[in-house]
């Protein structure tokens, strides 16, 4: 399920970090990322889907 989620992630960045942790800080920090660079978009998204476990919110 990660695969899927990292090529959704370099189409749509939100869109991979929205099925690892939801609605969360970190999906928002993500769209921002995204609207200020593409690259650095998909650098966090990946970032999430590959240091979070599925279904858990990173807590900073």
């Amino acid at each position: 399920m990660d695969l899927i989620r990292i090529i959704l992630s370099i189409i749509l960045p939100p869109v991979g970090v929205f099925l690892q942790v939801g609605l969360s800080r970190q999906f928002w920090i993500n769209v921002v990322l995204t609207l200020l660079g593409y690259i650095p978009g998909i650098v966090h998204a990946v970032w999430i889907i590959a240091r979070t476990p599925e279904g858990q919110t990173l807590r900073a």
